[in-house]
């Protein structure tokens, strides 16, 4: 992208729009009336400030606009971050949102009698294929990792594995689906990120977001 063109900064579709808001408004940005219109069909949006735009993408995408480019700045749950994990993406500020864990489930009856300490070799069904393999692999542990986009929870139902590494809030859909948290992984929550070459082509502009950011994280 040319110097001269808005920087982009590109946020998830889904729940933390909502928690975004008080911090889009401490921050001084102000999108245009149809990026908080659900059923709007277009996907950049202006704001107030002539050199931003937003785009509105899926949450696992915005580490792949970030990644090659498309975007100088995102939001982007950590848990996505870490499932990238691409070397261009800096992160520099944590915004206390989107707060969440990622863990492994099983079936109750399962979970009753597990040890995950015992684990040499298990078959999870997750959206988080590698951030699932370097987990298990730094305990000596084998998984075998089935890729599933959503209807996790029907994966130990279906016979297509014992158990899930996904993530929860407040456990209420696991518990209403048989299962059960075996083992915590990690806890998640939303960051501020950067293109590292947006970082160094464009410092200033990038740079006064990024602390623009940093100070509504800490006044939230």
């Amino acid at each position: 992208m040319s110097a001269n063109e808005p920087l982009v900064l590109a946020l998830p579709k889904g729940r933390i729009l909502k928690e975004m808001s008080p911090l889009l408004d401490h921050v001084g940005i102000k999108p245009e009336d149809a990026f908080f219109d659900p059923n709007a069909r277009q996907l950049q949006f202006a704001t107030n400030d002539p050199g931003l735009s937003i785009i509105r993408v899926r949450s696992f995408d915005t580490a792949t606009f970030l990644a090659f480019g498309a975007a100088h700045l995102a939001v982007s749950g950590s848990d996505v971050l870490m499932e990238f994990d691409h070397p261009e993406i800096y992160a520099p500020v944590d915004l206390g949102i989107g707060k969440c864990r990622l863990v492994v489930a099983a079936p109750a009856e399962l979970a009753e009698r597990e040890d995950p300490r015992r684990w040499s070799h298990l078959r999870v069904a997750t959206k988080y294929p590698n951030l699932t393999r370097r987990h298990f692999a730094a305990r000596g542990v084998q998984a075998e990792c089935i890729k599933l986009n959503g209807a996790m929870e029907l994966a130990p139902r279906l016979g297509l594995c014992r158990r899930i590494v996904d993530l929860t809030e407040t456990g209420s859909t696991m518990v209403a689906n048989g299962l059960v948290e075996v083992e915590h992984i990690l806890d998640v929550s939303s960051r501020l990120a950067v293109n590292r070459a947006a970082l160094k082509t464009r410092p200033e502009p990038v740079n006064d977001l990024v602390e623009r950011f940093r100070e509504a994280a800490r006044a939230a």
